[in-house]
């Protein structure tokens, strides 16, 4: 077959096709010259019109070169590029500036030569094409709109994907900006320009703002966003997403579409639409991409430029019945496994906001929940409803707080008590009485560590006597991000490094550990979701003998360390030696140990 077994450099038709692409892996070595000529025969006279790169991943050769992976779309995609003297562009739907891109040529334009805006900048338009040997159209194009086209290579997949939807958004986004242009947002804005004559009725039920937070959804999902953030500015609103703990942002509409989007997502929420003065919640289910069911709670704030809205997403996998999935060592497993068996006492998790400890006790009660026993909770807000619990909200403007909440779910015949903080000493004094009367209580506390809780419900002024019969452990615990398996690299720890994970513990250096890098599939941060680090503390004679009125601190952390708490620094560093994380990952979340 001659279009695969030419050995000179092939000459490129105006259009990539499956021979052309083929001859070219040949001749470079990547795959072998029988496997070329059988597909090359079999898809000969396919109509399917996929492109030759689709075609060729759907084998799933490896390729013939070290390191030997899998001919993916992508990596093809890099190979064409190469050849074809481009760049390669990876599509990121979070970077892409919808509005300026739609406007460089028509969808027709761009369906038919199969290529995509990505942006203008200066007298400069970047447009993705797959295949890059097809250069004919540019200089008509740069005729037309008088600016200099950049070619780069994209996966063809990709813009297939994404194409229809820039040109979909843009005219939302028009349609949504001339609908509200000028309008007057509302009057929680202190810092509006108010343009007179202008003032229009915001209409949330507008398809246009509907195929937005669709889409908004949608793409939060997909890029596994923990937290979506809408914040109103004064000329724009700015688009967050909260990833592995840390935000990114993502886009910028004007202010006016922000608002519609708020007011959209408020309805969605059952809120109060007219009311923008005061903080309001609400919680939204709906379906992901692949029918998985999605929890969003919602909270707004009034600020200077309008309101700020924050979706908090909970997914099913949040609750996670297997705890060395959350990133407990098989003895910390087991340690917890033995305090929550007990019939009765008070097992506290502290730790800051964001932390992870409502996702422990969730999947602690999850696996607790039995037929036989009466699981209830009393939680400000409900984070994410679970059947197999009573969960009541606490509602303060009825005089139904925590304590409050305590007291009527010990009516209700209770096995498993979950209180969602205990912030005063009413609700201390309630979850003791709970714990003292046979019941097992879950509850989370604000503390650095874990053995300051101990001080810390002596201040909210409960007796110590009280502590020491009432509490069976407390948990101290921190998310930290692990590396992406994808990208990481071994690499060499400094004295200095791991000195400072481990001080003053003598705890043997790692030979290697490893290094974040970054690619597409961590979105180039080096890091790919997130583990717990914990320290445990477990309520012995001795321990229990430390705590009187004047408890020292101090002491009472160095008799922990001694009867073998590990504290979050080491545990991470544990972490660290595995190779899931990194010093700098442990050292941001975890407290420093003390003496």
């Amino acid at each position: 077959m001659n279009t695969v077994t030419r050995s000179h450099a092939p000459k490129i038709s105006s259009r990539l096709n499956l021979g052309e692409v083929l001859r070219m892996l040949v001749n470079d070595g990547h795959i072998d010259k029988v496997q070329a000529e059988k597909l090359y025969k079999d898809r000969k006279k396919d109509s399917s019109n996929l492109h030759p790169i689709v075609v060729i991943a759907e084998q799933k050769w490896k390729d013939l070169k070290p390191p030997h992976k899998s001919l993916s779309v992508e990596q093809l995609s890099h190979f064409i590029a190469h050849h074809a003297k481009v760049d390669f562009y990876h599509i990121d739907p979070l970077k892409l500036d919808f509005s300026s891109a739609a406007q460089v040529m028509s969808k027709a334009y761009a369906e038919r030569l199969k290529i995509m805006p990505i942006s203008v900048k200066g007298d400069t338009a970047t447009i993705a094409t797959a295949d890059p040997f097809h250069v004919e159209w540019i200089a008509d194009l740069e005729r037309v709109l008088n600016l200099k086209i950049k070619l780069v290579m994209a996966n063809p997949l990709e813009i297939n994907r994404y194409l229809p939807e820039i040109y979909n958004l843009a005219t939302s986004i028009n349609q949504a900006n001339l609908a509200k242009a000028g309008q007057i947002v509302g009057v929680q804005n202190f810092e509006q320009l108010i343009e007179l004559g202008k003032d229009k009725n915001l209409d949330a039920n507008e398809q246009h703002v509907v195929n937005i937070v669709d889409w908004l959804l949608k793409y939060a999902f997909e890029q596994r966003a923990s937290d979506i953030h809408l914040e109103p500015r004064r000329n724009v609103g700015t688009m967050r997403f909260r990833i592995d703990g840390v935000l990114h942002q993502v886009y910028q509409l004007p202010s006016n579409i922000m608002n519609a989007i708020t007011s959209r997502i408020k309805l969605l929420g059952r809120m109060d639409m007219v009311e923008k003065r005061r903080p309001q919640d609400g919680r939204i289910k709906t379906l992901s991409g692949d029918g998985t069911e999605i929890e969003l709670r919602l909270s707004t704030m009034p600020t200077a430029f309008g309101e700020k809205l924050v979706m908090r997403v909970f997914t099913p996998d949040v609750i996670v019945q297997d705890f060395l999935q959350l990133g407990f060592s098989k003895k910390q497993a087991e340690l917890w496994a033995q305090w929550t068996k007990a019939p009765n006492g008070i097992i506290l998790v502290t730790g800051p906001t964001g932390s992870g400890k409502t996702t422990t006790l969730y999947s602690t009660l999850k696996q607790l929940a039995t037929p036989e026993v009466n699981v209830s909770t009393v939680e400000d807000p409900i984070e994410m409803i679970e059947p197999a619990f009573n969960q009541m909200q606490v509602t303060q403007n009825i005089g139904l707080g925590f304590a409050e909440g305590i007291r009527t779910l010990m009516r209700q015949d209770p096995d498993i008590i979950m209180v969602g903080e205990i912030r005063d000493q009413a609700t201390a004094d309630m979850a003791i009485q709970a714990a003292l009367t046979g019941h097992l209580v879950l509850s989370t506390l604000h503390t650095n560590d874990a053995p300051s809780a101990v001080t810390r419900l002596l201040d909210l002024g409960v007796p110590s006597y009280l502590i020491h019969s009432s509490i069976l452990g407390i948990m101290g615990q921190r998310l930290v991000r692990t590396l992406c398996q994808a990208c990481k690299v071994p690499t060499e720890l400094t004295d200095d490094e791991w000195k400072s994970v481990t001080y003053p513990f003598r705890a043997n250096k790692p030979t290697t550990a490893m290094k974040a890098v970054g690619c597409l599939e961590c979105r180039n941060t080096g890091y790919r979701g997130r583990s717990g680090i914990y320290e445990m503390l477990t309520f012995s004679n001795k321990i229990r003998k430390l705590i009187t009125p004047d408890t020292d601190l101090a002491v009472l952390r160095n008799l922990a360390y001694q009867e073998g708490m590990q504290p979050l620094l080491l545990n991470g560093a544990e972490k660290i030696a595995a190779g899931l994380t990194t010093v700098e990952e442990v050292l941001k979340v975890a407290p420093p140990i003390e003496q």
